[in-house]
């Protein structure tokens, strides 16, 4: 609720994310024979231009020494908005794993979407030296570009955030005569769609259970020794984790047990995957093509169209199991003549 103290640093994140982008330009400069004679790069600063121009018409004469360098770069963040398009539903939760305990679950409520508003300025003396700065940036946006950003380290939530181009100003700040310093000021508006979160729960979800044993013994008697135990861990019929391992390369019907994909390397035998909502066993790979158990677990197998993705189902997706999913069984079976008796509250095997 409000007034429960939580930090994220998920501006702070997006903040720094954006200035990596544009932390890495130079400038070159050639002479007649098209040799370079000098390599600048240029700076980047988290400041209001006007800061800048400021400093510029204070120290105004050519002459001057203490002037600022140019060629700089400067950016802001200038606003913060909802994205009501991005909107999911609000009491929707999803499962994530604890990044120092893989075996706790952590049920989160989805982020809400927020746009950023991000001011690029590139302040130049040479009109080509701007032109060289702006040539690097604009083929990158199309209009957007993504970087992964973790916006949450104690899930290890990591997200692509677009950062779009919105408009590209140019406006030439000389007045004055040939004695005053002239600056070519370019200004790039960004908007930069990521994600806020609330508090992270500290404990974790209860969910199903984990694990079944079964001891069996010989007699009633609470000391007589187990001779044969069963234990059933669940496992998952789907994908949780979002963990895609390529497509499909042709169509298959519903009773197709060698199937083609994109990509055999990203497969292994004795594992599952799941095609829409049909789980399958993979016995055998060849290159690229999968033997594979078709509508395992219960699942109904269906015809699936080629280019459809298949997603990996793995101990990961196992842990994730929500109470309320259909899930399968994965048992063992093990025999004993040592005679001990299993002790629930160490959970080990003791001498009766």
């Amino acid at each position: 609720m409000l007034g429960t103290y939580y930090y994220n640093e998920i501006l702070r994140k997006t903040v720094v994310a954006f200035g990596t982008v544009f932390n890495n330009f130079d400038i070159r400069h050639q002479d007649s024979a098209g040799n370079v004679t000098s390599i600048i790069k240029v700076p980047l600063s988290y400041a209001p231009i006007q800061k800048f121009l400021a400093r510029i018409e204070q120290q105004a004469d050519i002459e001057s020494k203490k002037g600022i360098t140019l060629p700089r770069m400067s950016f802001e963040l200038n606003s913060l908005t909802y994205d009501p398009s991005r909107k999911g539903t609000v009491t929707k939760q999803f499962k994530a794993l604890n990044k120092s305990n893989k075996k706790e679950v952590k049920k989160v409520f989805m982020p809400v979407p927020y746009n950023m508003g991000f001011e690029l300025n590139i302040m130049t003396k040479l009109n080509e030296d701007a032109l060289q700065i702006v040539e690097q940036i604009l083929p990158y946006f199309q209009p957007a570009y993504n970087v992964s950003v973790k916006l949450i380290d104690e899930i290890d939530e990591v997200k692509d955030i677009p950062i779009v181009l919105e408009s590209i100003r140019m406006r030439d700040d000389y007045d004055g005569d040939y004695n005053k310093r002239r600056v070519l000021l370019y200004t790039l508006q960004f908007n930069v769609k990521t994600y806020l979160y609330g508090p992270i729960p500290s404990g974790s979800t209860p969910g199903i259970i984990k694990k079944v044993q079964v001891d069996y013994h010989t007699d009633t008697s609470k000391k007589t020794p187990r001779s044969m135990r069963y234990i059933g861990t669940p496992t998952a019929t789907k994908n949780y984790t979002g963990t895609q391992a390529g497509t499909l390369a042709g169509s298959i019907e519903a009773d197709t047990t060698n199937i083609s994909v994109s990509d055999g390397s990203l497969f292994s035998e004795q594992s599952r995957i799941t095609i829409n909502d049909e789980l399958m066993f993979i016995s055998k790979i060849i290159d690229n093509n999968l033997v594979v158990s078709r509508g395992y677990e219960n699942t109904t197998a269906v015809s699936h169209i080629a280019s459809t993705a298949i997603f990996v189902v793995d101990v990961q997706d196992d842990i994730l199991i929500e109470s309320e999913d259909d899930f399968g069984f994965d048992g063992s079976t093990e025999f004993f003549n040592d005679g001990k008796i299993f002790n629930p509250t160490s959970g080990q095997d003791i001498d009766p």
